[in-house]
Protein backbone atom coordinates (compact mmCIF):
# COMPACT_ATOMS: atom_id res chain seq x y z
CA UNK A 1 0.00 0.00 0.00
CA UNK A 2 1.07 3.39 -1.23
CA UNK A 3 1.74 5.72 2.10
CA UNK A 4 -0.47 8.61 2.65
CA UNK A 5 -1.19 11.19 5.71
CA UNK A 6 -4.04 10.07 7.62
CA UNK A 7 -6.41 13.62 9.17
CA UNK A 8 -8.65 13.60 11.32
CA UNK A 9 -10.12 17.44 11.06
CA UNK A 10 -11.45 19.05 14.02
CA UNK A 11 -15.13 20.30 12.16
CA UNK A 12 -16.57 20.67 8.94
CA UNK A 13 -14.67 24.24 8.22
CA UNK A 14 -11.48 22.02 8.51
CA UNK A 15 -12.59 18.99 6.21
CA UNK A 16 -13.93 21.06 3.87
CA UNK A 17 -10.34 23.52 3.49
CA UNK A 18 -8.38 20.37 3.50
CA UNK A 19 -10.46 18.47 0.84
CA UNK A 20 -9.87 21.99 -1.35
CA UNK A 21 -6.29 22.43 -1.08
CA UNK A 22 -5.65 19.23 -1.34
CA UNK A 23 -7.39 19.04 -5.04
CA UNK A 24 -7.92 15.83 -5.82
CA UNK A 25 -4.70 14.31 -3.56
CA UNK A 26 -6.74 14.39 -0.55
CA UNK A 27 -9.84 11.96 -0.48
CA UNK A 28 -12.75 11.44 2.09
CA UNK A 29 -12.65 8.67 3.97
CA UNK A 30 -15.74 7.61 6.36
CA UNK A 31 -15.99 3.43 6.38
CA UNK A 32 -13.03 2.82 3.75
CA UNK A 33 -14.17 -0.47 2.26
CA UNK A 34 -13.59 0.60 -1.33
CA UNK A 35 -11.29 3.42 -1.05
CA UNK A 36 -8.46 1.62 0.78
CA UNK A 37 -9.02 -1.47 -1.29
CA UNK A 38 -8.50 1.11 -4.20
CA UNK A 39 -4.81 2.54 -2.53
CA UNK A 40 -3.63 -0.55 -1.86
CA UNK A 41 -4.20 -1.30 -5.65
CA UNK A 42 -2.55 1.81 -6.82
CA UNK A 43 -5.54 3.34 -8.45
CA UNK A 44 -5.11 7.31 -7.52
CA UNK A 45 -2.93 6.67 -4.77
CA UNK A 46 -4.34 10.01 -2.80
CA UNK A 47 -1.40 12.20 -0.15
CA UNK A 48 -4.07 12.65 2.56
CA UNK A 49 -6.59 10.89 3.32
CA UNK A 50 -9.66 13.08 5.21
CA UNK A 51 -11.35 11.39 7.99
CA UNK A 52 -14.79 12.51 8.24
CA UNK A 53 -17.04 10.33 10.31
CA UNK A 54 -16.03 11.66 13.59
CA UNK A 55 -17.25 15.18 12.61
CA UNK A 56 -20.31 16.05 14.25
CA UNK A 57 -24.08 14.07 13.02
CA UNK A 58 -22.03 12.16 10.57
CA UNK A 59 -23.12 9.03 11.99
CA UNK A 60 -26.59 10.34 13.39
CA UNK A 61 -29.64 9.20 12.15
CA UNK A 62 -32.46 11.72 13.22
CA UNK A 63 -35.54 13.00 12.64
CA UNK A 64 -35.88 16.84 11.49
CA UNK A 65 -38.03 19.68 12.57
CA UNK A 66 -39.99 19.36 9.42
CA UNK A 67 -40.67 15.55 9.65
CA UNK A 68 -38.24 14.49 6.95
CA UNK A 69 -35.13 11.82 8.08
CA UNK A 70 -31.84 12.82 8.42
CA UNK A 71 -28.74 10.04 7.71
CA UNK A 72 -25.37 10.63 8.49
CA UNK A 73 -23.15 10.21 5.59
CA UNK A 74 -20.93 7.94 7.48
CA UNK A 75 -23.81 5.76 9.44
CA UNK A 76 -23.34 1.89 8.32
CA UNK A 77 -25.45 -0.07 6.54
CA UNK A 78 -26.19 -2.20 9.28
CA UNK A 79 -26.71 1.14 11.37
CA UNK A 80 -28.95 2.28 9.15
CA UNK A 81 -30.76 -1.73 8.41
CA UNK A 82 -31.51 -1.61 12.08
CA UNK A 83 -32.40 1.21 12.90
CA UNK A 84 -35.89 1.23 14.30
CA UNK A 85 -37.21 4.85 12.15
CA UNK A 86 -36.03 2.62 9.33
CA UNK A 87 -37.62 -0.76 9.94
CA UNK A 88 -40.67 1.29 10.76
CA UNK A 89 -40.84 3.83 7.47
CA UNK A 90 -38.34 2.80 4.90
CA UNK A 91 -38.03 -1.02 5.05
CA UNK A 92 -37.20 -0.55 1.58
CA UNK A 93 -33.40 0.80 2.56
CA UNK A 94 -33.50 -1.58 4.73
CA UNK A 95 -33.73 -4.54 2.28
CA UNK A 96 -31.30 -2.44 0.24
CA UNK A 97 -28.83 -1.95 2.68
CA UNK A 98 -28.89 -5.76 3.84
CA UNK A 99 -28.27 -6.94 0.18
CA UNK A 100 -24.48 -4.70 0.29
CA UNK A 101 -21.67 -7.24 0.05
CA UNK A 102 -21.10 -9.38 3.82
CA UNK A 103 -22.19 -8.63 7.22
CA UNK A 104 -18.76 -7.89 8.42
CA UNK A 105 -18.33 -5.34 5.38
CA UNK A 106 -21.73 -3.69 6.60
CA UNK A 107 -20.27 -2.56 9.46
CA UNK A 108 -17.67 -0.91 8.35
CA UNK A 109 -19.30 0.54 4.98
CA UNK A 110 -21.33 3.63 4.69
CA UNK A 111 -24.89 4.50 3.00
CA UNK A 112 -22.50 7.57 1.99
CA UNK A 113 -19.51 6.55 0.63
CA UNK A 114 -21.94 3.86 -1.31
CA UNK A 115 -23.43 6.73 -2.60
CA UNK A 116 -20.32 8.99 -3.56
CA UNK A 117 -18.49 6.08 -4.87
CA UNK A 118 -21.63 6.56 -7.83
CA UNK A 119 -21.10 3.02 -8.85
CA UNK A 120 -23.73 2.54 -11.43
CA UNK A 121 -24.11 -0.89 -9.35
CA UNK A 122 -24.83 0.19 -5.84
CA UNK A 123 -27.38 -0.84 -4.01
CA UNK A 124 -29.00 1.74 -1.93
CA UNK A 125 -29.21 4.36 -4.53
CA UNK A 126 -32.25 2.35 -6.31
CA UNK A 127 -34.26 2.42 -2.91
CA UNK A 128 -32.77 5.70 -1.69
CA UNK A 129 -33.99 7.57 -5.43
CA UNK A 130 -37.22 5.28 -4.95
CA UNK A 131 -37.60 7.36 -1.48
CA UNK A 132 -37.25 10.78 -3.09
CA UNK A 133 -34.06 11.17 -1.15
CA UNK A 134 -32.31 14.54 -0.87
CA UNK A 135 -28.71 15.07 -0.79
CA UNK A 136 -26.54 17.88 1.63
CA UNK A 137 -23.45 18.84 0.81
CA UNK A 138 -20.93 20.92 2.92
CA UNK A 139 -18.29 23.06 0.80
CA UNK A 140 -16.83 26.76 0.65
CA UNK A 141 -19.65 27.70 -0.04
CA UNK A 142 -21.75 26.59 2.80
CA UNK A 143 -24.18 24.05 2.79
CA UNK A 144 -26.67 22.93 -0.35
CA UNK A 145 -29.00 20.28 -0.65
CA UNK A 146 -30.30 18.61 -4.29
CA UNK A 147 -32.28 15.83 -5.13
CA UNK A 148 -30.45 12.31 -4.69
CA UNK A 149 -31.14 11.85 -8.64
CA UNK A 150 -28.97 15.19 -9.71
CA UNK A 151 -26.15 14.05 -7.57
CA UNK A 152 -25.30 11.56 -9.51
CA UNK A 153 -23.71 12.26 -12.93
CA UNK A 154 -22.06 9.79 -14.48
CA UNK A 155 -20.27 6.15 -13.43
CA UNK A 156 -17.92 7.47 -10.52
CA UNK A 157 -18.82 10.80 -10.97
CA UNK A 158 -21.24 12.60 -9.05
CA UNK A 159 -22.17 16.78 -8.34
CA UNK A 160 -19.71 17.59 -5.27
CA UNK A 161 -17.40 20.54 -5.72
CA UNK A 162 -14.29 21.04 -5.01
CA UNK A 163 -13.89 20.82 -1.35
CA UNK A 164 -17.19 19.94 -1.18
CA UNK A 165 -18.44 16.45 1.04
CA UNK A 166 -21.66 14.57 1.86
CA UNK A 167 -22.68 15.14 5.25
CA UNK A 168 -26.30 13.83 5.37
CA UNK A 169 -28.80 12.28 3.29
CA UNK A 170 -32.94 13.26 3.99
CA UNK A 171 -35.75 11.08 3.46
CA UNK A 172 -39.04 12.90 3.33
CA UNK A 173 -42.07 11.58 5.64
CA UNK A 174 -43.44 8.43 4.53
CA UNK A 175 -47.05 7.59 3.38
CA UNK A 176 -48.77 5.93 4.78
CA UNK A 177 -49.37 2.54 3.26
CA UNK A 178 -46.03 2.92 1.10
CA UNK A 179 -44.42 -0.41 0.31
CA UNK A 180 -41.01 -1.42 -1.24
CA UNK A 181 -39.50 -4.45 -2.43
CA UNK A 182 -35.63 -4.22 -3.73
CA UNK A 183 -34.39 -7.58 -5.44
CA UNK A 184 -30.63 -7.75 -6.97
CA UNK A 185 -28.88 -10.77 -9.43
CA UNK A 186 -25.24 -11.13 -8.92
CA UNK A 187 -22.76 -14.03 -9.67
CA UNK A 188 -23.13 -15.32 -6.31
CA UNK A 189 -26.06 -15.13 -4.10
CA UNK A 190 -24.90 -13.20 -1.28
CA UNK A 191 -21.91 -11.30 -1.04
CA UNK A 192 -21.27 -9.87 -4.58
CA UNK A 193 -22.00 -6.55 -6.42
CA UNK A 194 -25.26 -6.18 -8.59
CA UNK A 195 -25.38 -7.65 -11.95
CA UNK A 196 -28.97 -6.27 -12.02
CA UNK A 197 -30.89 -4.66 -9.42
CA UNK A 198 -33.93 -2.88 -8.81
CA UNK A 199 -36.28 -1.28 -6.15
CA UNK A 200 -40.22 -0.76 -6.81
CA UNK A 201 -42.15 1.24 -4.53
CA UNK A 202 -45.96 2.20 -4.18
CA UNK A 203 -48.51 4.35 -2.33
CA UNK A 204 -51.15 5.01 -1.94
CA UNK A 205 -52.75 8.50 -3.99
CA UNK A 206 -56.57 10.20 -4.04
CA UNK A 207 -59.21 8.75 -5.76
CA UNK A 208 -58.54 4.78 -4.83
CA UNK A 209 -55.13 4.83 -7.18
CA UNK A 210 -51.57 4.32 -6.14
CA UNK A 211 -48.02 6.06 -7.26
CA UNK A 212 -45.36 3.97 -8.63
CA UNK A 213 -41.63 4.42 -8.37
CA UNK A 214 -39.15 1.79 -10.15
CA UNK A 215 -35.54 2.45 -10.15
CA UNK A 216 -33.24 0.36 -12.03
CA UNK A 217 -29.47 -0.47 -11.21
CA UNK A 218 -26.42 -1.77 -12.63
CA UNK A 219 -27.82 -1.15 -15.87
CA UNK A 220 -27.14 2.48 -16.89
CA UNK A 221 -24.50 5.07 -16.41
CA UNK A 222 -26.05 6.20 -13.42
CA UNK A 223 -29.51 4.80 -11.69
CA UNK A 224 -32.44 4.81 -14.09
CA UNK A 225 -35.87 5.59 -13.57
CA UNK A 226 -38.62 3.20 -15.46
CA UNK A 227 -41.41 6.34 -15.76
CA UNK A 228 -43.59 4.40 -18.35
CA UNK A 229 -43.47 1.61 -16.44
CA UNK A 230 -44.72 3.48 -13.34
CA UNK A 231 -47.18 5.34 -15.35
CA UNK A 232 -48.82 1.80 -17.12
CA UNK A 233 -49.10 0.69 -13.05
CA UNK A 234 -50.69 3.55 -11.77
CA UNK A 235 -53.48 2.98 -14.41
CA UNK A 236 -53.19 -0.79 -14.84
CA UNK A 237 -51.90 -3.40 -12.16
CA UNK A 238 -53.68 -6.23 -13.31
CA UNK A 239 -51.70 -9.42 -14.61
CA UNK A 240 -52.01 -8.19 -18.45
CA UNK A 241 -50.37 -4.48 -16.43
CA UNK A 242 -48.02 -5.84 -14.80
CA UNK A 243 -46.83 -7.63 -17.72
CA UNK A 244 -46.73 -4.84 -19.91
CA UNK A 245 -45.42 -2.73 -16.62
CA UNK A 246 -41.95 -4.91 -16.58
CA UNK A 247 -41.56 -4.49 -20.78
CA UNK A 248 -41.45 -1.45 -20.35
CA UNK A 249 -38.89 -0.95 -17.80
CA UNK A 250 -36.63 -3.62 -19.61
CA UNK A 251 -37.17 -1.41 -22.16
CA UNK A 252 -35.71 1.93 -19.91
CA UNK A 253 -32.58 -0.19 -19.30
CA UNK A 254 -29.33 0.91 -21.02
CA UNK A 255 -26.95 -1.33 -20.35
CA UNK A 256 -23.20 -2.10 -21.40
CA UNK A 257 -21.24 -6.13 -21.90
CA UNK A 258 -18.55 -5.78 -19.28
CA UNK A 259 -17.05 -8.89 -17.44
CA UNK A 260 -19.66 -9.80 -15.28
CA UNK A 261 -22.46 -10.14 -17.53
CA UNK A 262 -23.98 -9.25 -21.14
CA UNK A 263 -26.16 -6.45 -21.71
CA UNK A 264 -28.37 -8.57 -23.29
CA UNK A 265 -28.66 -10.69 -20.40
CA UNK A 266 -28.67 -7.96 -17.85
CA UNK A 267 -31.86 -6.50 -20.21
CA UNK A 268 -33.10 -9.74 -19.18
CA UNK A 269 -33.17 -9.80 -16.08
CA UNK A 270 -34.49 -6.67 -15.66
CA UNK A 271 -37.89 -7.78 -16.81
CA UNK A 272 -37.20 -10.89 -15.05
CA UNK A 273 -36.53 -8.72 -11.42
CA UNK A 274 -39.35 -6.26 -12.37
CA UNK A 275 -42.10 -8.62 -12.57
CA UNK A 276 -40.85 -10.47 -9.25
CA UNK A 277 -40.95 -6.87 -7.23
CA UNK A 278 -44.41 -5.60 -9.10
CA UNK A 279 -45.82 -9.08 -7.80
CA UNK A 280 -44.42 -8.88 -4.75
CA UNK A 281 -45.41 -5.26 -3.46
CA UNK A 282 -49.16 -6.29 -4.94
CA UNK A 283 -48.88 -9.59 -2.95
CA UNK A 284 -48.10 -7.56 0.42
CA UNK A 285 -50.88 -5.13 -0.42
CA UNK A 286 -53.76 -7.45 -0.54
CA UNK A 287 -53.63 -7.64 -4.50
CA UNK A 288 -54.29 -3.97 -4.36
Amino acid sequence: MQPFEYVIPRDHAEACRLLEVGNGAARAFQGGTDLLVRIRAGVSPPKQVIDLKHLPGMREIRKTDDGWLAIGAACTMNGVAAHPLIRERYQLLAQACNSVASYQLRNRATVGGNCCNASPAADTAPALLCLHAEAELYGPAGIRRLPLHAFFTGPGKTALRSGEFLTNIYLPPSPSGALGVFRKIGRTRIGDISIVNLAVYSWPAADNHCEWRIVLGAVGPTPLRAQRAEAILAADTSSAGVEEAAHAAQEAARPIDDIRASAQYRRAMVRVLALRGISDVLAAGGGK
